[in-house]
């Protein structure tokens, strides 16, 4: 039996989706910041004699992500931003405002490959980047969620024939 050789993704080929009852999906332009960190503590195991310390497991972390795309005619993921942000009168609306992000790098033909699957994301900022009357970029906005989990998902390729 021959070991397959595949070819990594590309980092430009990518999607995001947002489950939320029905599933959206948004042309992003950049993806930021999946990491996770497990604290530990050091302790001697009871049953050690050669007197060294053992990593134990005590929590896990994982920093915020960010998601940049060009500004278009759309306010969903604003809207979403701005009910878990204080308003004129009340405060985050609490209902729904937790949801799952999947990043979903593309191979080469557009099928899925992996899926990075992020467990309740809640928007927690925005950046709109500089307008400048000297420049010809895209206006573009970024979002930043803090999530709970984080699960990478191996998608079979499809089978040709």
């Amino acid at each position: 039996m021959g070991v397959t050789y595949q070819e990594p993704f590309k980092a430009f080929r990518f999607l995001v989706e947002v489950e939320s009852g029905g599933v959206a999906v948004a042309a992003f332009t950049h993806f930021s910041g999946v990491k996770m960190t497990v604290d530990t503590v050091q302790a001697r195991s009871g049953n050690d004699n050669r007197g060294v310390q053992d990593y134990i497991p005590v929590l896990t972390r994982f920093e915020p992500v960010t998601l940049t795309k060009g500004v278009v005619g759309d306010n969903d993921f604003l809207d979403w931003l701005f009910s878990a942000a204080a308003g004129p009168e009340a405060g985050p609306k609490g209902a729904g405002l937790r949801r799952t992000l999947n990043i979903v790098a593309l191979d080469d033909k557009g099928n899925r490959g992996v899926t990075w699957s992020l467990r309740d994301a809640l928007p927690i900022g925005y950046e709109l980047t500089p307008m400048d009357g000297g420049r010809s970029e895209v206006l573009s906005e970024s979002l930043t969620f803090a999530i709970t989990g984080m699960e990478r998902i191996t998608h079979e390729p499809p089978q040709s024939g």
